[in-house]
């Protein structure tokens, strides 16, 4: 996924493009750090104690909810940072008091040096790339100066529900420590970032979508919850192809707390991620395009040795047309059926022969690797 709103790809349940929320600096510059702005859409009458896992605030009404809003902004946004490379810019999450941030691997792209401001301002700090998972669109960076940083706490995503509320923190469009507010949309989504230069096209499932206004640069920050939990890290925005791209207002997805700790984990502790928990299918594919100039299939390029696929009979030349009976005509659609399985399950593989007969594989699944 790129740092720009230019890429699309589609979601698995809906006709609807996503773009990516960072921000190239040719778009804006950096804003100044300094008051947190705040968007401020919910319906009023909801109390913070009306929300699970609420931090409760004295009385009730919409008094009662700023004053909720209030205390989130002033203990959670210390632990939002803005990320700068030398074409763009996007936001982080302090993770450990080693200096540990965690963010998007589309924000730092192929970069490895930064620098790293606070929201709350201060000289920028340089930091260093740990590791980047691309495959997950998750990254964790190093400054050399963690003095002062404040560690955001993370709450447990499995517990989420549709229709609490959450604010997004980061720094859209350059606005430094910026705050927007909304619900939890959905849960559970599966959605696939567009591939170019700085992204492999990542699948992320279990996405929460939000009605929180994520913009460029808002990738990598905070979803945060009542309690002042980090919940998910703001990752894509959908734009409608019927307005030219344009941005979808109130849909955004973030990747889930859980799944966040978990790839930061395995970084921090061993320089990169040695369990995804993804399933793969062992092969090198590439899309076929049909004489319409769609895409018509997923063919095996190169089958891995000694792998389930191997096993199973699948060959080079071999078209794969579904996974499970779900339709793959695209690499992009393989990517998102296979994110729905776990490695030793089997998938039955509907391929088309070179010679035009049709066959249906029982293949072992196997892990997908991080790097």
């Amino acid at each position: 996924m790129g740092r720009s709103t230019t890429g699309v790809a589609l979601l698995a349940t809906a006709v609807m493009t996503l773009a990516g929320c960072g921000q190239g600096t040719g778009l804006q510059p950096p804003g100044v750090a300094g008051s947190p702005s705040v968007s401020a859409s919910a319906s009023p009458g909801v109390s913070a104690e009306d929300s699970p896992g609420a931090t409760p605030a004295p009385g009730s009404g919409p008094g009662s909810l700023e004053a909720a809003y209030e205390q989130i902004i002033t203990k959670v946004l210390p632990s939002i940072v803005q990320i700068t490379t030398r074409d763009s810019l996007g936001s982080g999450v302090v993770y450990d008091t080693a200096g540990h941030i965690i963010t998007n691997a589309h924000v730092v792209g192929g970069n490895k040096q930064f620098e790293v401001t606070l929201a709350t301002g201060g000289t920028p700090r340089s930091a260093r790339l740990i590791s980047s998972f691309e495959l997950g669109d998750l990254a964790v960076i190093k400054v050399d100066d963690p003095t002062g940083l404040k560690p955001a706490v993370f709450g447990d995503s499995a517990g989420l529900r549709v229709g609490q509320i959450v604010m997004a923190m980061g720094n859209p469009l350059g606005l430094s420590g910026s705050v927007t507010n909304g619900i939890i949309s959905a849960l559970g989504r599966t959605v696939t970032e567009p591939s170019n230069e700085s992204s492999p096209g990542a699948t992320i499932s279990g996405a929460i979508q939000t009605s929180a206004p994520i913009n460029p640069g808002n990738s990598g920050g905070a979803l945060v919850n009542l309690a002042g939990e980090v919940i998910g890290v703001p990752t894509l925005t959908a734009v409608n192809p019927e307005l030219g791209n344009a941005q979808a207002a109130g849909i955004g997805f973030a990747i889930p707390s859980n799944t966040v700790k978990d790839v930061a984990t395995q970084i921090i502790r061993d320089g990169k991620v040695t369990n995804t928990h993804r399933a793969a299918l062992g092969v090198v594919v590439r899309t076929v395009i049909d004489m319409s100039g769609q895409p018509a299939g997923v063919s095996v390029v190169r089958v891995m040795k000694n792998s389930g696929a191997q096993r199973a009979g699948l060959k080079a030349g071999d078209l794969i047309v579904s996974i499970n009976g779900t339709p793959t005509p695209s690499t992009q659609d393989l990517s998102t059926v296979l994110s729905a399985l776990k490695p030793g399950e089997d998938a039955k593989v509907e391929i088309i022969r070179p010679d035009g007969s049709t066959t249906t594989l029982s293949v072992p699944l196997e892990e997908l690797h991080g790097s």
